[in-house]
This record gives structure tokens, sequence and C-alpha cells, in this order.
């Protein structure tokens, strides 16, 4: 780094005590050149009047210490849901049945996948086959027929999974009174949208 100029951030710490500073918590810096450039230093207003070589300073400063603010939640990236899709299949795990399920429908919605195919096996589970838009890859996805409450309570799971604070106010219980049924007749995006979905959007070869 150049010697004449740089940026020097605020330490978290105290540099005498080596304290973390409390949020909006007053400090002293002070500024000062060495062999390997400008050198800056914080002090809590304990250690401040101890501090050494106070002769050498370049300059001094009051200042307070604000903790960073967090990083605003990113909205979901479909590379990290296809990502988890991927990872979960590859690990045959049937506990993720109904996640998988829920994240192939995600991928549908968002158009990266695309419901080629629906077929019935023998025992009565429902197939699904989807193709990636890019790749040509087709997902084979069991259908679980979720209901409602299912759906519901997957997609938290989902959200868990990925690193997505549930939305406020948002449970996995289905308000009462609310009729269940498969959700296998027209995978959901969102709990919300299974009875609006129009017939035919899922399950027609193409």
């Amino acid at each position: 780094m150049n010697s004449e100029w740089n940026i020097r951030s605020c330490s978290d710490q105290c540099v005498g005590c080596e304290k973390k500073f409390a949020d909006k918590e007053g400090l002293m810096s002070r500024l000062r050149f060495t062999e390997e450039g400008y050198v800056r230093e914080d002090f809590c207003s304990s250690c401040w009047p101890e501090r050494t070589d106070a002769a050498g300073d370049v300059s001094e400063w009051a200042a307070v210490w604000l903790a960073p603010t967090p990083k605003p939640q990113e909205p979901l990236k479909k590379e990290t849901a296809e990502s988890l899709l991927r990872e979960l299949m590859e690990t045959e795990d049937v506990s993720k049945r109904n996640v998988i399920f829920i994240l192939a429908v995600m991928l549908e919605r968002r158009r990266i996948l695309v419901e080629k195919d629906v077929q019935l096996q023998p025992d009565g589970v429902k197939i699904r086959v989807y193709e990636h838009k890019k790749t040509g890859e087709s997902f084979v996805v069991p259908d679980p027929q979720l209901k409602l409450k299912e759906i519901e309570t997957i997609q938290l799971e989902v959200m868990d999974l990925l690193g997505i604070p549930p939305p406020p106010g948002k449970g996995p219980a289905a308000p009462a009174g609310r009729q269940e049924k498969p959700a296998s007749s027209s995978p959901p995006g969102t709990a919300q949208e299974e009875e609006t979905k129009k017939p035919g959007s899922t399950g027609d070869a193409t």
C-alpha cells in the first residue's frame, strides 16, 4: 500500500487493553508515522491518558465507535435454489423429498425448469419430469401430493435451508376452516397461489 496515502478504518477494540468498543462509545484516535507508513491507533477513554510515544503523534482526535449495520437480506438467488436442489438430489435423502419438490416448483415458476411430463407409477406415486431450460438436463421429481398446511411448513423449511428469515407472522399452521386438498393437481409456488393457479399450467408435455 502507498505510504503517502491510505485509508485506515477505526478499530473495533482498544489498542491498549484490547477491550471491544461498545456501539456509540466515545474513544480517542491518533495517527502516527512509522517505518511502515501511517498507523492509526484507537484508545478507550481509560487507556488514552496512559498511551506511550505521544510526542510522535501526527494527529489526534475524538471519535465515536459505530457498530457495523447488518447487511439487508438479499433476495433469493436463482442459482442458490438450484444448487440446493442439486445437492439434495445427489444425497438421495428421502427425508428431503418434500423439500426437493418445493424447490423444483420454485425453479419452475422462475422459468429455470420446465415441466415436460407427469407419470403415474404402478404403486400410485406421481412423478414429474422437469427439463433445465439452459442445460437440457432432466430432473425426475416425485410429487408428494402435499396438502396446503404441509406446503407452508415445507416452505419455511426451504427458507431456513437457504438462510432466509421467515416472513413476520408466517407460521406452518393452515387457517382454521380452510379445506385441505392435494397440491399435486397444480404444483404450488406459494400456499396462497394453490387455489388460483390456472389448470393446465403444469403437467403438459412440450
